[in-house]
């Protein structure tokens, strides 16, 4: 056990950056890591008592980290608990004769027995809330017809409708779920509302089915079905049937959808529908990382239309998308256009413009809340005016633009600032401990590097001149940050080996001599390194693999 070395390391330890070995790596380059950093550490080696106490201390937890990793149990808890599953007494976690496999399996079980005592617990609400905004008088008050009708000098806006509704998901057990949900609208000073109660039991890998039950004050009782199957692999079928009680009778209805994988990003939809305002419609939808393309058609009564629409993705830390779409039918024609942003972790801000005729122009605001959605629909002209269609779509840009410079930016910073300041008062002790331990390396280093150095120099080989890690701060747009990098030169040459370093992909945190400068924040390390005597320079991420000199193809 870890505890039985004596020396307790950090619960973040990171093992396998300790001895720079791959997550993967064998017995044989394991073994190979521990010699080289046993001979660096190994406190007989060192005369000056503070030397040989710091040495001590380092390979104890050198030792630590290759008896885990050397042994397919040990290794194996660690890969998946980490270290806290190896302090457990008694191996409560699994029996010692099992195998690295028995032991995941093991994990996987335990796991599932968690979700399921997590399912009383969680209920997934959804919600949504709409508020319907009448402008018109902004810019009818302008027509020549306007002129003669008394009133107000100042444009009247009027909120005419309101959508509220919100439901909840209640898992009964691993395969039943009950979801409540319940809605009101008002428009124009009449409203209503309804509750509905449905439960969705998952029958197998490839269907499940739900029944619904429904009442309100505007359409009576209702009653559904709804299943779902996968056909094959590539293809599945959801029907849903309902009856609804009014008080002209029972009104039957019916939808059929059936969905094909065309190709890897591509879908294929086929639905038909019967009953109130029955249809048939088919749509092909081509969703990649880049874009999102959708055509459909639709023949029904009362509505025939055929719509294309494009949503192209912007792969930057905002996740934009802008998108456009035409839809025309015998309603009329509707071309749309718009954007969205995400503004926080959580929230997502969007925009959409419609234009059409007879509807006129509309601006459509969304924000997107973690689960919630808000939806203000703003109703600008019945008429094509430009001018309606010019601030529709200019005015959304100069707002959003203003208060993101003014309001959400800074806050966002300074969001950022109390997490990472919260971040580092928890780990003080710990990086604290860490940055002793890497100062008590890179002393122990001294001697080791003045050979590996001459012997370097003896073959013109690789000579680490200088080397910082930590956060470089070379975008202008960033020059009020300050820089926050430490002087690694002398562990890096210590890793040299016949005139080649060679880093894995893990945070470079963990290597012997280095410690973390700047919790949570971006890092990169930057070696100015001579090979054959002249000078090469190179920077890499965090995480990301290093090896110098670079090999030719």
């Amino acid at each position: 056990m870890a505890a039985a070395l004596g020396e307790e390391a950090p619960d973040n330890e990171d093992y396998y950056g300790l001895l720079n070995v791959r997550r993967e790596a064998s017995q044989e380059e394991l073994k190979a890591a521990y010699r080289r950093l046993c001979m660096l550490y190994h406190p007989d080696k060192h005369r000056d008592p503070e030397l040989k106490t710091q040495a001590e201390r380092l390979f104890n937890l050198v030792h630590q980290a290759y008896e885990v990793l050397s042994d397919p149990q040990t290794r194996a808890i660690y890969d998946i608990y980490g270290r806290r599953g190896l302090e457990m007494e008694g191996w409560e976690v699994v029996e010692r004769k099992r195998t690295a496999a028995e032991i995941r399996e093991e994990f996987e079980r335990l796991q599932r027995e968690r979700e399921e005592r997590r399912l009383q617990q969680r209920t997934n609400p959804k919600g949504t809330i709409s508020v319907g905004i009448d402008a018109t008088d902004l810019f009818d008050r302008y027509d020549e017809e306007y002129e003669d009708v008394p009133g107000s000098s100042f444009p009247q806006i009027e909120i005419n409708k309101m959508h509220i509704s919100q439901s909840i998901e209640a898992p009964l057990t691993s395969t039943d779920t009950a979801i409540l949900s319940g809605n009101l609208s008002t428009q124009n000073g009449n409203g209503g509302g309804s509750i509905n109660l449905a439960l969705r039991r998952v029958t197998s890998a490839k269907g499940w089915g739900e029944l619904e039950f429904g009442a309100g004050d505007l359409h009576g009782p209702l009653f559904g079905m709804k299943i779902f199957r996968n056909l094959t692999p590539r293809c599945f079928i959801t029907t849903n049937c309902a009856l609804q009680f009014s008080s002209r009778g029972v009104r039957p209805g019916l939808t059929t959808v059936l969905a094909r994988n065309l190709d890897k990003n591509t879908m294929g939809y086929l639905q038909w529908r019967w009953g109130i305002q029955s249809a048939m419609n088919t749509s092909i939808v081509r969703d990649t990382k880049t874009s999102h393309f959708t055509v459909a058609m639709q023949l029904g009564i009362p509505h025939s239309f055929m719509m294309v629409s494009y949503q192209h993705k912007f792969q930057d830390e905002d996740q934009t998308r802008v998108k456009g779409s035409l839809k025309a039918g015998f309603f009329g024609t509707i071309v749309e256009y718009g954007a969205e942003r995400k503004i926080s972790r959580h929230s997502v801000l969007g925009a959409t413009v419609s234009v059409g005729v007879p509807q006129g122009v509309s601006l459509k605001i969304k924000l997107n809340r973690a689960s919630q959605t808000y939806f203000f629909p703003v109703h600008l002209t019945d008429q094509l005016l430009p001018s309606a269609v010019f601030y529709a779509t200019v005015g959304p840009l100069v707002i959003y633009f203003a208060m993101h410079r003014l309001v959400i930016k800074p806050y966002l910073r300074a969001q950022k600032e109390r997490e990472l300041e919260k971040q580092r008062e928890n780990t003080a002790s710990d990086m604290l401990q860490k940055k002793q331990e890497a100062e008590a390396a890179v002393r122990l280093m001294q001697e080791s590097v003045r050979r590996i150095i001459e012997a370097e120099e003896a073959r013109m080989g690789l000579i680490v001149v200088n080397a910082w890690y930590g956060k470089f701060v070379n975008d202008n747009s960033r020059k009020n940050e300050k820089v926050k990098v430490i002087d690694v030169t002398v562990p890096l040459q210590c890793l040299v080996k016949d005139s080649k370093l060679i880093l894995t992909e893990a945070s470079k945190a963990g290597l012997p001599g280095f410690y973390d400068p700047c919790v949570g924040e971006e890092k990169s390390l930057k070696v100015l390194y001579q090979f054959r005597g002249v000078l090469h320079q190179v920077m890499s991420a965090d995480n990301e693999a290093l090896r110098i000199p670079k090999q030719c193809k």
